[in-house]
């Protein structure tokens, strides 16, 4: 129980190492990927994470979710959810991204926020982007149905992750995307009155 407990400390260490250091969003996916592949290969603390059926789902989700097959991708990482043990956290994030690219804004919403409430620093900035995006992406459809309250509601929740986001971890966007949508929402708001 002690050896189990030390593997999933060095996992935890490892996870928020990456999500602490400077670098692009690719080479974080590209350090993430490694050290996943790495903490999957050792790792069997009996919820699955490190069996070969595990590492071939997560491989099989991200070539689906990075290939824009977002329906596989949401498929695999809901059944991997149930056995993902410590790596729960970053499965949760993966598929609340798949859900946001794959339209499912209320979806990736419950599960961005849920993640965001359980987590800190990095891990939770990375959580606050996906529920920002989708915020804003709901925010913008009830506009477009000519549902102002409703998009105003998501525009304000929004902002208030992307602002959060911005201020705690910059280095989450450095091309400035999000600094971008902030720019958006901030018109729109605006033009709501």
């Amino acid at each position: 129980m002690k050896r189990k407990a030390q593997k999933q400390a060095k996992e935890q260490v490892l996870m928020q190492q990456i999500f602490s250091r400077p670098g692009t969003t690719a080479w974080r996916a590209l350090a993430l990927t490694t050290v996943l592949a790495v903490v999957l290969s050792g790792c069997d603390d009996g919820s699955g994470a490190g069996s070969n059926s595990f590492r071939n789902d997560y491989t099989a989700a991200r070539g689906a979710l990075e290939s824009g097959n977002y329906d596989k991708a949401n498929r695999i990482y809901t059944r991997m959810l149930q056995d993902a043990g410590p790596l729960t956290p970053r499965i949760q994030l993966e598929y609340a991204h798949s859900l946001l690219r794959s339209g499912a804004y209320g979806e990736a919403i419950q599960q961005a926020q849920a993640l965001s409430q359980s987590q800190s620093g990095t891990a939770r900035s990375a959580a606050l982007s996906v529920l920002g995006a989708a915020h804003h992406e709901m925010g913008l459809t009830a506009l477009t149905s000519q549902d102002a309250a409703n998009g105003r509601q998501h525009l304000v929740a929004a902002q208030t992750a992307i602002t959060e986001v911005l201020r705690a971890d910059p280095e989450l966007d450095p091309l400035g995307a999000l600094a971008g949508r902030q720019a958006s929402i901030k018109v729109q708001l605006k033009s709501l009155g």
